[in-house]
Formats: C-alpha cells, sequence, structure tokens
C-alpha cells in the first residue's frame, strides 16, 4: 500500500497520476450489489462488467481484487452519488470513504466521478435494446458504471473538460 494514493474528484489530477494510460475498472456502490465496468487501456471505450453482490468491505477486496488482476487495472474510478444540486449527502460520504478504502488496499489512484443520471441513462440505453425487466434489474449498476466510466474517460481524453 501506499501512503500517498491519489483520490480526487479532479480528472486532470488523476489523468497526471496515469501519463501512460491503463486500464480502469469503474464500481458503482448499490446497497446490495457493486456494478462494474472497465474501459481500454487507451480509455476510449467502456464496456460494463459483472454485478458483484456487495457485502462485508473484505469480501468485496477480495472480488474486486480479482478484477484488477485479470484485466491489469491501473486506476479505479468510483461513482459519487450527488444531489441534484451539487452537494453531497451521507450516500456521497459513504463512497468517499469506501474510495479511500480501495485506494488503501490496491495502492491506485482513484477518481470519484458524478453518477447524478447514469442508472437513468443506462436504463433508457437498456430498454432501447430491448432488455426485459428482469435482465435489466439484474444488469443496471453494472450498465450504470459503464455510463459514468465512458464520462471519465471521455474526460480524460481531453473532449469533455
Amino acid at each position: 500500500m501506499e501512503a500517498s494514493t491519489l483520490i480526487t474528484d479532479n480528472a486532470h489530477e488523476f489523468g497526471a497520476a496515469l501519463p501512460h494510460g491503463g486500464a480502469l475498472l469503474a464500481i458503482d456502490l448499490g446497497t446490495k450489489t457493486l456494478g462494474t465496468a472497465t474501459c481500454d487501456a487507451g480509455w476510449q471505450f467502456a464496456s460494463a462488467g459483472t454485478t458483484l453482490p456487495r457485502g462485508k468491505f473484505g469480501r468485496d477486496r477480495e472480488a474486486l481484487a480479482a478484477l484488477v488482476a485479470t484485466r491489469s487495472v491501473k486506476g479505479l474510478v468510483i461513482g459519487l452519488p450527488r444531489n441534484m444540486d451539487g452537494s453531497e449527502g451521507p450516500r456521497a460520504q459513504s463512497s468517499r470513504a469506501y474510495a479511500r478504502n480501495l485506494g488503501e488496499a490496491f495502492g491506485l489512484p482513484v477518481l470519484l466521478w458524478d453518477e447524478r443520471w447514469s442508472t437513468a441513462s443506462a436504463e433508457a440505453a437498456m430498454i432501447g435494446q430491448d432488455f426485459s425487466r428482469k435482465k435489466r434489474a439484474a444488469r443496471i449498476d453494472s450498465h450504470a458504471a459503464a455510463v459514468f466510466l465512458q464520462g471519465a474517460i471521455d474526460a480524460l481524453a481531453g473532449s469533455v473538460i
């Protein structure tokens, strides 16, 4: 573990910590599940991953460690649930704490990314692709993670900032 692991909500700072790019893992923190998504090392395309059951942090960390190792992940993007006015409530504080724990556990830079509208956007896309209600319910968190990861990598690529 690195004592100076970067945890930020600034895409420029996060990108500077990864000057050579690398695969990223996004995590949408639900109360019962962890939606995951990954992107390629060149930060062009986000893809929905698996939806994991959420449990105690140690169990979550082990499941996420397998994804980090398998995909050679260089950084983490954690959804930050802000209120519609941009303020942060208890869920955002919980996400920040989880991000700190993951940053310490993996020694990877962490970007906290505003996830407002990601679930609604993911659901609309899934409906457009004719996903059944049952499939949407099972996959919504991973698709929402892909939505906000795409926003983050677009910003990292300089097309949004």
